[in-house]
């Protein structure tokens, strides 16, 4: 499996994007040294793509797949895009707050500790459908990794197309979300026009 090793603050600098959409509290002290540089169109469209891939740790392949899918759907592609990602598993743990940051939460899909309406589940990028719900396996419930991780992602606020049940490690999705529900800072219509080049 492909991994970026790239220092977090380091690409949250270069691509202008706060640490809190990832789950990390901390901040760069250090100033881009570009900062005052001018951007092309590609160069400004490249920046949102790159931005939507490291939020939601998608790699190039993947991403364009999604993009595909995206265009086949009803409605604006670049809307239907940020949906498909929104509902990945392992974006929905990390939303519910049962991982730190969207790694942590796939980590815990990956070494099969979830369950989705029953099913063992470790393929991060599986899509939810509404109704679905998602839990921790009863074994692992009793871990102290999750009270540790409740710990630290209490005061995170649950979409409101999530509903949480923090004392069960349990959550469903009540319906689908829509653009306006998700708060990540990409503007999906230069996605748009970087592919439909």
């Amino acid at each position: 499996m492909a991994v970026n090793r790239v220092p977090v603050l380091k690409r949250c600098r270069s691509l202008g994007l706060d640490p809190i959409y990832l789950g990390i509290d901390k901040k760069s002290n250090r100033e881009l040294k570009r900062a005052n540089k001018k951007i092309s169109e590609y160069g400004l469209q490249l920046r949102e793509k790159q931005k939507a891939k490291f939020i939601y740790g998608v790699l190039e392949k993947p991403f364009r797949n999604y993009f595909e899918k995206a265009q086949k759907m009803q409605g604006m592609a670049g809307e239907n895009l940020m949906i498909l990602l929104e509902r990945r598993l392992d974006n929905v743990m990390f939303r519910l707050g049962y991982g730190r940051t969207r790694k942590e939460a796939r980590q815990i899909v990956d070494h099969k500790h979830v369950l989705v309406n029953g099913k063992c589940v470790n393929i991060p990028s599986y899509i939810v459908k509404a109704g679905d719900v998602i839990e921790v396996r009863e074994k692992s419930k009793d871990s102290v990794r999750y009270k540790n991780i409740l710990e630290v992602t209490e005061g995170r606020l649950v979409p409101e197309w999530l509903e949480a049940d923090h004392d069960n490690l349990k959550g469903s999705v009540k319906n689908l979300p829509t653009r306006e529900m998700i708060d990540v800072p990409v503007d999906e219509m230069l996605i748009v026009e970087l592919y439909s080049k």
